[in-house]
């Protein structure tokens, strides 16, 4: 009987199915967070009379065939890049993306990251940095006597000086790629390139293919509450049907075991 094996794979994948659901709920009120969606795909087939096979002399084959399925397993967990919300926080550094693309961030071993998270700071240098300190790509260095810092929609970053003169204090780029879903997660709400991903196509923002910047916003997690929630019910109730057929399996192992 192979009825527990094939239960026990519903109850693994759902497992991993609430796993998944937990973590976007966890991160609900994450900034740019992009939530992720569990996808199956069903085990082999043992092909008990195979279909299209010959059955007599005159050609007559079997339309249908016995096939017995050996359970299921999680393929991906897809990342569902979709917009989320743009919420007004009032920081003068704070960016967010409507649109396409990711803000590059220079990590410390030497490699370029990718992030919706706009919170920015700067560091003892002026530099605008992350939440982390990481220096955002390409460089801007705002100087500490700056008044009445902008960020364009376009990401041109203008301040004025001591001596009241507009001065460009630099030009936010933004990246994007080809499959976005592609991009390894790697926390600190920061995405690595991957070869599934593609190589990187730079750009200003509100060019051909690229999202527009929004000072003083930020993007929230693209996480539905009533959605997550409504998942959650059905794979705890698949969880709790595969449970059942164990169930059913083993009370029919005892009756097997107990005849006389």
């Amino acid at each position: 009987m192979k009825a527990l094996q094939i239960a026990a794979t519903g109850m693994k994948a759902q497992e991993l199915n609430v796993e998944v659901i937990s973590n976007n709920v966890a991160n609900m009120r994450t900034t740019g967070y992009k939530k992720q969606r569990a996808d199956f795909q069903d085990l082999l087939y043992q092909n008990l009379r195979r279909m299209g096979t010959e059955t007599s002399d005159t050609g007559t084959i079997v339309p249908t065939g016995i096939q017995i399925g050996s359970g299921v397993k999680l393929a991906s967990t897809t990342r569902i890049m979709s917009q989320g919300s743009l919420e007004q926080t009032g920081k003068q550094l704070d960016l967010a993306i409507r649109g396409e693309g990711f803000f590059q961030i220079e990590l410390p071993d030497g490699t370029t990251g990718y992030s919706r998270d706009g919170s920015f700071e700067r560091d003892a240098e002026g530099q605008l940095v992350t939440v982390d300190g990481y220096i955002v790509d390409p460089g801007i260095t705002i100087p500490e006597n700056t008044q009445d810092l902008t960020i364009s929609n376009t990401g041109v970053v203008q301040g004025v000086d001591q001596n009241g003169n507009t001065v460009q204090l630099g030009q936010v780029q933004l990246a994007r790629f080809v499959n976005k879903a592609g991009l390894e997660s790697i926390g600190d709400n920061l995405y690595l390139e991957t070869d599934a991903s593609g190589r990187p196509q730079t750009g200003n923002p509100a060019d051909d293919g690229f999202g527009s910047v929004q000072q003083y916003f930020l993007e929230m997690a693209n996480v539905d509450a009533v959605t997550e929630i409504a998942d959650l019910i059905s794979a705890q109730r698949a969880y709790e049907m595969n449970s059942k057929i164990i169930q059913a399996a083993d009370q029919m192992y005892s009756t097997t075991t107990n005849l006389r």
